[in-house]
C-alpha cells in the first residue's frame, strides 16, 4: 500500500497540490475539509475529475487532522494505492431523522453483498439519529466485522453538514466504504478520558434520541441546574459537559452522549444518539491532561496492545468537537499523542466530527461522542 497526502487551504490556487497524489493511481481518495473551502466552486467535481478511477470519500469537519497537525479552514486529501486491497462505495438518501436506522439497514445490506470484511461510514451531522444508523447497518452486516467512520461537521455551528462522494456534495447522503481482500489488515480504537461527576440519574422519558426527562423531571431543567452559569451558553456550552451512560444494572456502557440541541418549550435535550430508555445517565467533565491520555489508550487498543506498525498504514483518527473546544490551544496534543503510538509508519488523516463510529472495548461498533476513535488500515505482508 502506498500513501501521498496534500493540504490545500485555497481553491483553485493550490489545485496543483494534488499532482503528487495523481501520481500514484489511487484506488481510493480522502478528503475532509471546512465547509466553507468544500463549498468553493467546482471544488468537489474537480476533485473528482483529478481522480477519475479512484473511489472519493469525505465530509465536512469541525477541524481537519492532516500529518499530526490540527486545523481550521482547510482540506486534507489522502491518496491511497491500496495494492492487493479494494474498496467499494455504497450509499443511500437520508430522508430524516427517523430514516437513521432503515438507512443503516440499506447500507449494510449493500455492504454485506458486495463481501466486505472492514468499513468506513461517513454521514451528516445534525439532521440525523447517528446510534440508530449504527444500529440498523450492524443489523445487516456479519457479527465481528469492524466498522469505523464518524458524522460530518461545521465548525461547531450545529446548522448543516455534507457528505462527499464521486456524486458530489450532499447534506442527505451517507457514503459507507467496504473494504475487502485476503490481505487486509483492519483495526479500530475508541477511548474518552472524561470523569464522571455527581449522582446517576434515571431516564424517565426519552423519545428516539430526545431526553424529555431524568428523575421524573424536564432532563433540560435538571441540567441547567447542573450547569449553573454555562446554562447561558447552550447549547454550546453542552459540548464541555456530556453524559455517562450507565446500564439499568448500574455498569457503565462505556458510551457517552453530547447534547446537541435543547427545546426551551418541551424542557428537552436533543442528544448525538439515543439512550436506553430503562438506564441511568450521569454528568461528566474532562481535563485536557485526561484526554490526551484518553487519545493514546484510543491508539493503543487499536494496534493491540503496545505493538507497533510495520509497514505503511492509513490512521483515519475521528474526534469529538467537544474535545477540541476542552483542550482549547493544546488540541493537537491528542493528535501527536496517537502519532507517538502508532510511529511513522501512520499517514495521519481525520476530522473533528458530531459522533464518532468504533467499538466498545471488548464489544461491538457503537455511536460514541467525546471519544477519540482511530482505525488503521493496512495491507499485511504477502
Amino acid at each position: 500500500m502506498r500513501v501521498a497526502q496534500a493540504l490545500i487551504r485555497q481553491w483553485p490556487e493550490q489545485r496543483d497540490r494534488l499532482r503528487p497524489l495523481q501520481d500514484l493511481s489511487p484506488a481510493l481518495v480522502l478528503a475532509f475539509g471546512d465547509l466553507r473551502l468544500l463549498d468553493s466552486p467546482g471544488l468537489a467535481r474537480d476533485l473528482a475529475a483529478a481522480f477519475p478511477g479512484a473511489v472519493l470519500a469525505g465530509c465536512s469537519t469541525a477541524g481537519e487532522i492532516h500529518d499530526g497537525q490540527v486545523l481550521e479552514g482547510s482540506l486534507s486529501v489522502t491518496a491511497l494505492d491500496l495494492g492487493s486491497l479494494a474498496c467499494f462505495p455504497a450509499s443511500t438518501e437520508l430522508a430524516g431523522s427517523e430514516d437513521s436506522f432503515s438507512a443503516g439497514e440499506r447500507l449494510g445490506a449493500a455492504l454485506a453483498a458486495g463481501g466486505a470484511r472492514a468499513a468506513l461510514v461517513f454521514a451528516q451531522g445534525v439532521r440525523i439519529n447517528g446510534s440508530a444508523l449504527v444500529d440498523g447497518l450492524a443489523s445487516r452486516f456479519p457479527e465481528g466485522i469492524p466498522i469505523g467512520g464518524g458524522l460530518a461537521g461545521d465548525g461547531g455551528a450545529f446548522q448543516g453538514t455534507v457528505v462527499l462522494s464521486a456524486e458530489g456534495l450532499s447534506a442527505t447522503r451517507i457514503l459507507a466504504l467496504g473494504f475487502h481482500g485476503e490481505r487486509l489488515a483492519f483495526s479500530s480504537g475508541s477511548f474518552g478520558g472524561w470523569k464522571a461527576f455527581g449522582p446517576l440519574r434515571k431516564v424517565t422519558a426519552a423519545r428516539g434520541n430526545v431526553l424529555l426527562e431524568l428523575d421524573g423531571e424536564p432532563a433540560l431543567a435538571t441540567y441547567k441546574r447542573y450547569l449553573g452559569d454555562h446554562a447561558r451558553e447552550l447549547p454550546g456550552s453542552g459540548l464541555r459537559f456530556p453524559f455517562e451512560m450507565v446500564s439499568r444494572g448500574l455498569a457503565s456502557e462505556g458510551v457517552i452522549r453530547t447534547i446537541l440541541g435543547v427545546d426551551e418549550g418541551e424542557g428537552s435535550l436533543t442528544l448525538a444518539g439515543e439512550v436506553d430508555p430503562e438506564g441511568f445517565l450521569r454528568l461528566m467533565h474532562a481535563q485536557t491532561d485526561g484526554l490526551v491520555d484518553g487519545a493514546d489508550e484510543a491508539a493503543r487498543l487499536a494496534l493491540g496492545g503496545d505493538a507497533r506498525l510495520a509497514g505503511p498504514t492509513l490512521a483515519l483518527l475521528v474526534s469529538c468537537v467537544g474535545r477540541k473546544l476542552v483542550m482549547g490551544g493544546r488540541v493537537e496534543e491528542e493528535v501527536e499523542a496517537v502519532a507517538a503510538r502508532c510511529g511513522a509508519f501512520a499517514h495521519l488523516t481525520g476530522f473533528y466530527s458530531y459522533g464518532e463510529i468504533g467499538p466498545v472495548p471488548g464489544g461491538s461498533c457503537r455511536l460514541h461522542n467525546q471519544t477519540m476513535t482511530l482505525s488503521l488500515i493496512a495491507e499485511r505482508d504477502g
